[in-house]
């Protein structure tokens, strides 16, 4: 049914209405549907509505036997409130940005390969920072992840100027592109 036990467990849970189980769905899950509607013309009742609606789909295959979850849960319900919102903007006729939802509804088979491949590309990524190593992993999380201004990060590590902390990152980055592109193939093969 899943991949894990733990989502095996939370699976049987919902198809039994206990509370517990529907609440660990509920929290590990609503603020990645709540973003995707926010982030595209949706308000906080339209994610409500929509998480509602995806869990009552969930709920419905369950009920069919014969439904295998070949992905994380958290994959599948994202694809399922992507495809469910689509059609609600459709409906309202809503513009939205064309490069962020398609115009077209996709194939969730589609939407849980490439969620399975985001998942694994951020996991690479974690990986790349961690062999990245001192001073270079700080100073990528403090321009990126901190959203530090060349100054600051300049101040901060000690660089003579901006200019100099900027070439320091791009040398960083040159050295996170190949750490990344080499866990990557490595988890090709």
């Amino acid at each position: 049914m899943a991949n894990t036990s733990g989502e095996i467990l939370l699976l049987e849970g919902l198809l039994k209405n206990e509370r517990t189980a529907i609440e660990t769905i509920y929290k590990d899950n609503y603020r990645m549907v709540q973003q995707l509607v926010l982030s595209n013309n949706g308000s906080e009742d339209d994610a409500k509505d929509v998480f509602q609606e995806t869990l009552m789909v969930l709920y419905e295959r369950l009920l069919k036997r014969d439904f295998e979850l070949n992905c994380l849960l958290k994959t599948y319900l994202y694809a399922v409130a992507k495809r469910i919102w689509l059609k609600k903007l459709q409906r309202n006729v809503i513009k939205v940005d064309a490069g962020v939802l398609e115009e077209e509804l996709p194939d969730i088979g589609f939407d849980i390969q490439f969620e399975q491949q985001q998942q694994q590309h951020h996991l690479n990524m974690r990986k790349a920072m961690l062999e990245l190593g001192e001073p270079c992993k700080s100073l990528i999380e403090a321009f990126y992840i901190q959203k530090k201004s060349m100054q600051d990060i300049a101040d901060l590590f000690g660089y003579t100027n901006a200019d100099n902390a900027k070439n320091q990152k791009y040398k960083c980055l040159t050295r996170l592109k190949k750490l990344f592109f080499k866990v990557n193939q490595n988890s090709e093969l």
